[in-house]
C-alpha cells in the first residue's frame, strides 16, 4: 500500500490526499505583514508564482485582529521557488517580506515551553 500525506489544504474542511512520492505542494511562511493585508491580497501577491492552493493571514484568536504572519500553499514546488526568492525582502505596505519555506508546527503550549505531560498536580491552600 503507498503510504499517503495531507498535502495541500484546499479550506480549513477539505484536504487532498496525495502519495509522499508525489508531493507538489508547498507551504510558505510570511512575515511582517502589514496589519491591512487581507488573504485574498495574500493570494493575489502570489499568485503570479504559479497556482495558490490556499493563503491566508493568521488572525489572534482573542482580539480578532491580523498578526502579521500568514501561510500560502503554492501547487509546484518550482513555483514556491520562485515565489520565495522573489518576494523574500519585498516591500508591501511599508514593510519588508520575510518569505521562506514553513517549518512543521513544533510541540509545545505557544510559549516558547514545552507541553507539560500527565495530569495537573493538585493544588493544597
Amino acid at each position: 500500500m503507498v503510504p499517503y500525506t495531507i498535502i495541500c489544504a484546499y479550506n480549513s474542511v477539505n484536504y487532498l490526499l496525495i502519495p509522499l512520492s508525489l508531493r507538489v505542494c508547498m507551504n510558505i511562511y510570511v512575515g511582517n505583514l502589514a496589519y491591512s493585508v487581507t488573504d485574498d491580497q495574500l493570494r493575489e501577491l502570489f499568485e503570479e508564482f504559479g497556482e495558490v492552493v490556499s493563503a491566508r493571514v493568521i488572525m489572534d484568536k482573542m482580539t480578532g485582529k491580523p498578526r502579521g504572519f500568514g501561510f500560502v500553499e503554492i501547487a509546484a514546488d518550482s513555483d514556491a521557488q520562485r515565489a520565495i526568492e522573489s518576494l523574500n525582502g519585498k516591500h508591501v505596505g511599508g514593510r519588508a517580506l520575510v518569505v521562506n519555506e514553513a517549518r512543521p508546527r513544533e510541540e509545545g503550549n505557544g510559549n516558547g515551553r514545552p507541553a507539560p505531560r500527565g495530569p495537573r498536580p493538585t493544588r493544597r491552600f
